[in-house]
């Protein structure tokens, strides 16, 4: 069987390569400096098996795919309750890092938008601000199944440039959305988009959401099962910034993508699908890793190996 979901992975890695449309995230300038024809695709199984082609061990940011793993540590940290005070669950059709509230409940419409993820980040317990970034990172690297670190140049780029957040992070301070110093909230926000990862680790990522939590090679719990199911529906509805709607209809998988180039999707109990590939369309999203993941869920069959 193995070969069989190589073989597949294999066709659709080579079918998406000739691809070159798109353009790197020029906001930030490390963003701006990478490969830009680098890309890789992987699979990884609810029981643990991983399947990939490419550049799978190519390093580069998280970006906005850390917001679904940042919500879940907010809503086990405070609880649904005291979380849905401060971020709604509805889709915005905004662009991802539009300063705006909804204007009727004067909060950040979903935390997969630059507002709802820097509210969820003022929500991460911790004594100070580098005890809640190291909560942070052993969360995702619990997801990773291995220790990811921050990238120092991609942080130090972030915090140079990120005004509209900053501008976000007062906004949310104005209307209480965040209690305390927004600036700490942002700074945190960026760090967490600036932890290195791989193509591998975001299909074990995404295969850990889809093993209810649990990452299939270490067994370590990431999030309770309650939860994950809380992050995949958020994840389905608004993960794909503003094509989400589009993305629903054709593929219709809990997703994230990132302006790093990185594109995850869960298939519940089955499989995570991960994609890097840096050239972005209109949206922010990878335009070679929007094909890869619908292909394989419509040959998802093939990934039920053993």
């Amino acid at each position: 069987m193995r070969n069989v979901v190589d073989g597949l992975i294999g066709e659709v890695f080579a079918r998406c390569r000739e691809n070159r449309t798109g353009a790197l995230a020029d906001y930030i300038p490390e963003l701006a400096a990478v490969a830009p024809d680098s890309f890789s695709l992987c699979i990884a199984t609810s029981d643990g098996y991983v399947y990939e082609s490419g550049d799978a061990h190519t390093e580069f940011t998280i970006q906005s795919i850390s917001k679904p793993l940042t919500y879940g540590l907010a809503l086990a940290d405070r609880g649904l309750s005291a979380v849905g005070e401060k971020i709604d669950v509805e889709p915005s059709g905004e662009p991802f890092n539009e300063i705006s509230l909804d204007p009727v409940t004067e909060r950040p419409r979903n935390p997969m938008i630059n507002a709802g993820a820097i509210a969820a980040a003022s929500l991460i317990d911790g004594d100070d601000a580098e005890h809640r970034f190291e909560r942070l990172r052993r969360c995702y690297s619990r997801y990773a199944g291995r220790e990811l670190a921050l990238n120092e140049a991609v942080y130090r780029s972030e915090a140079r440039t990120g005004h509209r957040n900053r501008a976000i992070g007062h906004m949310l301070r104005s209307f209480g959305i965040i209690e305390d110093d927004p600036d700490a909230a942002v700074d945190l926000y960026f760090r967490q988009c600036s932890i290195d990862v791989t193509c591998r680790d975001l299909a074990l990522m995404a295969a850990t959401l889809a093993n209810n939590g649990v990452n299939p090679v270490t067994h370590e719990r990431a999030l309770a099962p309650d939860l994950v199911e809380r992050v995949l529906s958020v994840m389905t509805t608004c993960g794909m910034y503003d094509a989400a709607g589009d993305w629903v209809t054709q593929v219709g998988l809990p997703a994230k993508s990132g302006v790093g180039g990185g594109v995850l999707a869960v298939l519940p109990g089955q499989i995570g699908i991960a994609v890097y590939s840096p050239r972005l369309d209109a949206h922010g999203n990878s335009v070679r890793g929007s094909r890869p993941a619908g292909s394989s869920r419509r040959n998802s069959s093939c990934t039920s190996c053993t």
